[in-house]
């Protein structure tokens, strides 16, 4: 992973999302765009108001810079460099535009609070920019890290997958070290019943799922230690998954996704959308990358390439 796209409003979610990033460690220089969208008033063309369009605008940049300074200050003396953008518009759109042509690998950006409501609603731009973006995404919720000062936890979501595998070996760019927690959890749906007689080996399908975690842990093993496989049983993926969260007070969970296709874009994948808009912690969404040695049918697309 090279470039980064850090979108900010200047808000405490934006710079929770900002610190967050500044946080995960990593080998590899990053190029990071911190771009801040400003946003023009609408107002009625009989009006005279060009002047006072103007000042608002310019009220804006003066924000947009200061939060790029303390942007800076997070990021001093990481191996970064970081470019500040402005752009005028639909924020949405506008980070999305962006990181296409660009070819970001990631989108940072943040969300609304870790309230049931707040978490159902989302945000138009986030949720606009985790269906929309052609790269990965990752949609930072605040918690309590920042001022306990407390290793992350983190779940990784994992099936025997291209999208998943991909997951995985982007979550592999960064090196968590072994104070991060990070389980690597499988959720295996009970087989349907008909007439009292099971269509599926439950207990084949746990094994299975006990091996496969066996083998993801392995590969994480490497940038964080003490990781560990959970294998849940739960009639819907998405409702096992966000139940873990919530139990083991999660910071981060990292799913896979590789529907890229117009559909997609829009619908998403339904475990992808049910843990972006029902988990408690922040929630990164890895898709468009190429996995060594698994099946093309299996893995994403390749990234976009950047323009000139």
């Amino acid at each position: 992973m090279q470039r980064v796209l850090l979108a900010t409003d200047g808000s405490t979610h934006a710079d929770h999302a900002a610190w967050l990033l500044s946080h995960l460690p990593h080998e590899d220089h990053l190029h990071i765009t911190v771009l801040t969208v400003l946003q023009v008033p609408e107002v009625h063309f009989a009006y005279p108001t060009a002047g006072w369009i103007s000042e608002c605008l310019e009220r804006e940049r003066e924000d947009a810079l200061s939060a790029f300074s303390k942007i800076e200050e997070m990021f001093e003396g990481a191996n970064v460099t970081l470019e500040h953008c402005l752009k005028e518009g639909h924020r949405a759109r506008q980070i999305v535009d962006l990181a296409e042509k660009r070819g970001v690998d990631l989108i940072v950006l943040g969300a609304r609070g870790r309230s049931a409501v707040d978490r159902i609603l989302l945000g138009s731009v986030s949720d606009y920019v985790a269906t929309q973006a052609p790269c990965s995404v990752l949609v930072v919720r605040e918690s309590d890290t920042r001022q306990t000062k407390r290793p992350l936890k983190v779940t990784i979501a994992y099936e025997a997958t291209g999208p998943a595998r991909a997951a995985l070996e982007e979550f592999g760019e960064f090196g968590w070290g072994p104070n991060v927690s990070v389980d690597v959890v499988t959720v295996v749906s009970p087989p349907p019943h008909f007439l009292g007689e099971t269509f599926a080996d439950l207990e084949a399908s746990l094994e299975q799922a006990k091996r496969d975690g066996e083998e993801a842990v392995t590969a994480v093993v490497p940038v964080a230690p003490a990781a560990r496989s959970l294998v849940i049983q739960n009639q819907h993926v998405g409702d096992g998954l966000v139940r873990h969260l919530e139990t083991q007070e999660a910071d981060l969970v990292v799913v896979g996704e590789t529907k890229r296709h117009l559909l997609g874009r829009v619908l998403l994948g339904s475990v992808s959308l049910f843990v972006l808009r029902h988990a408690p912690c922040s929630v990164w969404i890895t898709r468009n990358r190429i996995i060594r040695g698994a099946a093309k049918k299996d893995t994403a697309d390749a990234a976009v390439p950047a323009d000139n």
